[in-house]
């Protein structure tokens, strides 16, 4: 297998929950599939998922949820 990294589409605020009392879309060791939802960038109160792009296993993610993030930046890593 070889590891990828999922980027952020777009400026913004990462959360890796759909809700503050809903859990993650995903968490560390997940399987998932390229059309999965890992998280959302919100952009001045506009939220946008952000999608796998490609199947396999989540390694770890690089963002923290709740945390500002740039354009091209890093959020996770997985196997493919």
């Amino acid at each position: 297998m070889a590891t990828q990294q999922i980027f952020s589409p777009l400026p913004g605020i990462f959360y890796r929950k759909p809700a503050p009392d809903k859990p993650d879309y995903k968490s560390d060791g997940d399987t998932i599939t390229e059309h999965d939802t890992i998280g959302l960038i919100e952009v001045m109160k506009s939220f946008n998922e952000v999608k796998a792009g490609a199947a396999g296993k989540i390694l770890r993610f690089l963002a923290e949820n709740e945390e500002a993030v740039m354009a091209g930046q890093p959020i996770a890593e997985i196997d493919v």
